[in-house]
């Protein structure tokens, strides 16, 4: 082969940048490895859009769990009170067996007159 040969086979080269210095003008010129391209970043416009729909659904999801959470509050509440009232009816089922009827009955009235009074 001759030179002539040799030169049309090389890769045309940037006249601005010299000889490598390796010598090795046949290796491909790397370029710069870019995993987006230029024109596709977002704009600050659809960051901040994006800021707020993200902010909104957190507010979304905290708001559905403090429901949850009142909700869970108030089934134990509910449950307390039950149990409440139903120890309070055994107690009163325990001295009606033991008193007479009038005299539980004046002691209920009595205990919830003081139980308003006490919640006052």
């Amino acid at each position: 082969m001759t030179k002539d040969t040799e030169g049309s086979t090389l890769l045309a080269k940037d006249p601005g940048r010299g000889p490598r210095v390796s010598g090795k003008d046949w290796k491909v010129e790397k370029k710069a490895f870019r995993l987006k391209a230029n024109g596709m970043h977002r704009s600050w416009e659809k960051k901040q859009e994006q800021r707020l729909k993200d902010e909104q659904l957190k507010a979304k999801l905290k708001e559905l769990q403090e429901a949850k959470e009142a909700e869970k509050r108030a089934k134990i509440e509910r449950i307390k009170e039950r149990r409440a009232k139903k120890e309070e009816k055994e107690r009163y089922e325990r001295l009606a067996a033991v008193m007479h009827a009038k005299k539980v009955e004046r002691l209920k009235r009595r205990e919830k007159r003081n139980k308003l009074l006490k919640e006052r």
